[in-house]
């Protein structure tokens, strides 16, 4: 009988859950992964509800870093961080079938198998929007000097993102805001980044910005209104380069500008 593994949507609860698997059977199709909340019984299936545990979350990713290597565990992390809900089982597959090759590091190449090749699509699927976030993401200046930004995403990009905008901005003090997922992403004048879970947000906070900031935003909008050429306007040429998906939480598209 199949043996199913239910357990939380994050990291660390997916790891434990391929820990537990892992740790049952290693040959594929003997066992699986499924997200709580995310998925329908089946028929001839037993489950099993995992306890996830930093060790158990530790233990897998040390596994993955030695036996298929860096490139194959980045491209498993970005897939796990999309919101699809077979994302975990496909992880499960694909380090099942690395263990049956001479070079496991290579697993990421056998793209003709579903699990391989699921994985791969995912984790293209979120680096694509993570690089999306780099070029389209907004800060605006709040008046105790923060520098704020709010994002929509489908995936969980902040990790993926956080780099980047801590080596462009070492020196300042910043945040932003994932909607969707409800997490913060927060930088601190030569400090590292953290990654913080919360659910309120202060609106009348974020919303007091500097009059330095009033004064540029007007400004860029106002070169956004008049840099156009209303003859050679091309909508679906605009919608290819920045997707309509974007625009939300972009200056240039807020009430007041066109």
């Amino acid at each position: 009988m199949k043996q199913l593994y239910v357990c939380e949507d994050s990291i660390m609860g997916i790891y434990s859950a391929i820990y537990d698997a892992w740790k049952e059977s290693r040959v594929e199709g003997d066992n699986g992964i499924r997200l709580i909340g995310q998925f329908e019984g089946e028929l001839f299936c037993e489950y099993h509800i995992v306890e996830e545990t930093t060790h158990k979350a530790m233990a897998v990713e040390a596994m993955m870093k030695k036996h298929i290597g860096l490139d194959a565990y980045w491209d498993i992390y970005h897939a796990l961080m999309s919101p699809a809900p077979d994302r975990a089982d496909a992880v499960l597959g694909v380090m099942q079938t690395a263990r049956t090759l001479q070079d496991p590091r290579k697993v990421m190449q056998f793209l003709s198998h579903p699990k391989v090749e699921r994985v791969f699509e995912l984790s293209r699927m979120v680096a694509n929007e993570a690089h999306f976030f780099v070029e389209f993401l907004r800060f605006r200046e709040l008046e105790n000097g923060i520098l704020f930004s709010e994002i929509t995403p489908k995936s969980q990009v902040l990790t993926c993102i956080a780099d980047h905008f801590a080596n462009r901005f070492p020196l300042e003090n910043w945040m932003i805001y994932d909607k969707t997922h409800q997490t913060y992403l927060v930088h601190e004048s030569r400090k590292h980044w953290i990654q913080v879970l919360g659910e309120d947000l202060n609106l009348e906070a974020i919303n007091h910005v500097s009059r330095a900031e009033q004064e540029y935003a007007s400004l860029w909008k106002a070169f956004c209104r008049t840099i156009a050429i209303e003859e050679r306007k091309n909508l679906k040429l605009q919608r290819n380069n920045l997707p309509l998906h974007f625009r939300r939480d972009m200056l240039e598209f807020q009430a007041g500008s066109r």
